[in-house]
């Protein structure tokens, strides 16, 4: 028995200061991550708005291309540490090179900038998170997976509260009121990133223990084949879902279009942060007791209903409340669905299923952001269908994935 495992006399204690060292580390690297990238992130739309003159189908372009390019190493970092028997250095690589990078966000200048630095930073993301995933599941009792995956989730997004917060004070003193974005506060922005990215790494770096990984894994194959059926049955779901959850970024371009300014903005998502992160934890427990098929598939729903209100808000405080609202569906899936593959596969073949799992969100961010950049502004002469439309294409399919996962699927026993 690994000593960062909970022991199973333990196991039936879901006591937060029962959760192993590794949970505890992985859970401060990605607060202190979220601070960093959150501040840039979400003023990343606007930059470009803004400041570059970009359209929202390059936007989506641009968001896309930078998530798909991430997961084509999702899978090879996945399988990668499953064939090296070690999760924490690849994972360290990959918080390192996304930090490395931040700093050439203060001088660009042109969308294509903006797309390198974003592809260089999601390739630092598909380096890291599926080892991280596989990290966290092999240092946590099967009980207790929930758990860890939800005080993940709730670190993370604290840590993203804590940036759009500093990142908010910055607009408040620099542009306060101002409908749009200057390249000066972003680039005050980009500056102060720097510093909990660098200790983000650190920390990583001297307070993870990796764990180690029994059974010998395959080289990765281009197929889905040696898992579980009801493996499959989740990526379809996830899938058909993915392929109408277009970045935030429209989001945030929604909102400044309803009226908010860039202070605006920032408090709404603020507020979304930070009812995502008081979900997280307790909705993990939850899935422990429950199952996580049903909090996902009620995830699912929250995230249909918003995205049809989204689709006919009127004013900026409604864009507000509905944002806020937004963290309910983050704060049910996310962590539980990452929970949920450690469920459904082997130990022995977690890093690659958390690389395939990720790969096929990832992948399909690109066409997502792409349909949604085209339904609301077109492309050449056609203007598209305008703001709303992206909005009620995403409703749509999450509905639909709703009724794969739970009508075309059998659900694991320990949900039934």
């Amino acid at each position: 028995m690994s000593q960062t495992t909970i022991p199973r006399t333990e196991a039936s204690r879901p006591a937060w200061r029962s959760l192993p060292r590794n949970v505890w580390v992985v859970t401060a690297t990605s607060f202190l991550t979220d601070v960093s990238s959150e501040m840039l992130l979400n003023l990343m739309p606007l930059f470009l708005a803004n400041v570059l003159g970009v359209k929202t189908n390059v936007i989506g372009l641009i968001e896309g291309i930078a998530e798909t390019t991430a997961s084509l190493l999702k899978i090879f970092s996945g399988w990668l540490s499953d064939r090296l028997r070690a999760r924490k250095w690849l994972t360290v690589t990959g918080y390192g090179l996304s930090t490395v990078v931040k700093p050439f966000l203060y001088i660009v200048t042109s969308w294509w900038g903006v797309l390198a630095v974003r592809i260089v930073d999601r390739i630092g993301k598909g380096i890291r998170t599926a080892p991280r995933d596989a990290l966290v599941a092999a240092s946590i009792d099967a009980d207790h997976r929930g758990l860890a995956f939800g005080l993940h989730r709730m670190g993370d997004t604290l840590g993203a509260a804590t940036g759009i917060l500093i990142a908010l004070l910055i607009v408040l003193a620099t542009q306060a009121g101002a409908v749009t974005l200057s390249r000066e506060t972003f680039q005050v922005v980009v500056i102060a990133s720097i510093i909990p990215a660098v200790l983000a790494v650190i920390v990583l770096a001297a307070g993870a223990q990796d764990v180690p990984v029994t059974g010998q894994a395959e080289a990765p194959r281009l197929t889905l084949c040696g898992f579980d059926r009801r493996f499959y049955g989740f990526l379809l779901a996830v899938a058909v879902f993915t392929l109408g959850n277009s970045a935030d970024a429209f989001l945030i371009l929604r909102a400044q279009e309803r009226g908010l300014s860039v202070a605006g903005v920032m408090g709404m998502v603020l507020t979304f942060n930070l009812i995502y992160a008081l979900i997280s934890g307790p909705a993990g427990v939850l899935s422990d007791r429950i199952g996580r098929y049903r909090l996902i598939v009620g995830g699912w729903l929250v995230y249909g209903l918003l995205y049809l209100g989204f689709a006919m808000v009127e004013q900026a405080w409604q864009m507000w409340a509905l944002y806020g609202l937004y963290g309910i569906y983050y704060g049910a899936v996310e962590g539980n669905a990452r929970a949920l593959v450690a469920d459904l596969v082997p130990e022995e073949k977690r890093g690659t299923a958390y690389g395939v799992y990720n790969a096929a969100v990832g992948v399909l961010t690109l066409p997502a952001s792409v349909i949604a950049g085209l339904l609301w502004s077109g492309v050449g002469g056609w203007t598209g269908f305008g703001p709303r439309a992206p909005f009620l294409f995403g409703a749509a399919l999450a509905l639909v994935a709703v009724v794969l996962l739970r009508v075309g699927l059998t659900p694991p026993a320990a949900d039934r």
